[in-house]
């Protein structure tokens, strides 16, 4: 009898009242230590809402935020060699990309659309920093051409947001190439007069800030994103000095003249749209749709039969004349 209803019923209990609670509902500030709640937090374009510090944002959830009603349509992106080097380290390089394929959802680093931003068309490309730390491989180098020509077959404008810890190394020196042949990309858009507006995100660093990240007609940066070649951290060590307090974040870049606007995630959208349509010689942008004008009040027109004529008068007004 102790059995059952010291271990049986118990049991049995605990099968029934279980409640399976998410892990992921709350986010923790990196910044300020404050606890978000995960719908709040989505809800703020992942900005903290206490100390407004920018946290990490998927390429999707941007694009759902960025293009009008959320639609987009993924441009295709040609297939690299899969492991060229035959690289290992503590892992292979193919187990590598299995486990931020399935920790991530995405095929790869970078992610390439198009769709309208205030009815404006746009072809768009995003890296995911949480993709081996958006590392630029030959894929990453793919999706900038893949995005360069499409925007030149539609004649539409390029924005690229760049996150990336730099080039990826299990690609060796094909990484590094990916630097001149995005540059050639880029290029091709200045040649056909179409604009390329590069948005850098918290971090921008190594080749990718040698290359595609800073070539853009217009370079905005989100606050406080460490944008740089080489880290503070690898500069202090070499020089043995303590760098200014800021250095290298996008404010201090700015008051350097090394961008041109840094902007707040939620005016991101809106600053972007007059950007493109200024860029483009276009109409200004309108914030909402107006209702088409109601149709004017026209005089009713009574068809009075006449013996003689049979002409139409007008009531009202128009019969006292």
């Amino acid at each position: 009898m102790n059995w059952i209803t010291n271990y049986v019923r118990p049991r049995i209990n605990s099968l029934f009242s279980r409640r399976e609670v998410p892990e992921n509902l709350w986010t923790k500030c990196p910044e300020c230590g404050t606890m978000l709640f995960h719908r709040e937090l989505s809800d703020n374009l992942n900005v903290c809402t206490n100390c407004d510090h920018h946290l990490p944002i998927s390429p999707r959830d941007r694009f759902a935020a960025l293009f009008d009603g959320g639609a987009f349509v993924e441009v295709k992106v040609p297939d690299p060699v899969a492991d060229p080097l035959q690289f290992r380290d503590q892992k292979k390089y193919p187990d590598r990309l299995r486990a931020a394929q399935k920790a991530t959802g995405e095929k790869e680093a970078m992610l390439v659309a198009e769709g309208e931003i205030g009815r404006t068309p746009i072809v768009a490309a995003a890296q995911d920093f949480s993709f081996m730390g958006g590392s630029m491989g030959m894929y990453v180098g793919n999706a900038i051409i893949a995005a360069a020509e499409r925007a030149l077959r539609r004649k539409r404008p390029l924005v690229l947001f760049s996150a990336a810890g730099g080039a990826r190394m299990q690609e060796g020196i094909l990484s590094l190439m990916q630097m001149p042949r995005t540059t050639v990309a880029v290029e091709m858009l200045r040649e056909a007069g179409l604009p390329y507006v590069v948005v850098l995100t918290h971090p921008t660093t190594g080749g990718v800030t040698a290359s595609y990240a800073m070539l853009g007609d217009v370079q905005i940066a989100e606050p406080n994103a460490l944008i740089c070649f080489a880290g503070p951290r690898v500069i202090e060590q070499t020089i043995r000095e303590k760098l200014p307090e800021g250095f290298q974040r996008a404010e201090y870049l700015l008051e350097h003249g090394m961008l041109d606007r840094v902007t707040h995630r939620s005016a991101l959208r809106d600053e972007l749209v007059s950007i493109l349509r200024m860029l483009g010689r276009l109409p200004a942008p309108t914030k909402a749709d107006l209702p088409p004008p109601a149709p004017s009040a026209a005089p009713a027109i009574e068809v009075k039969a006449d013996a003689k004529t049979r002409t139409p008068e007008k009531t009202g007004a128009a019969r006292a004349g």
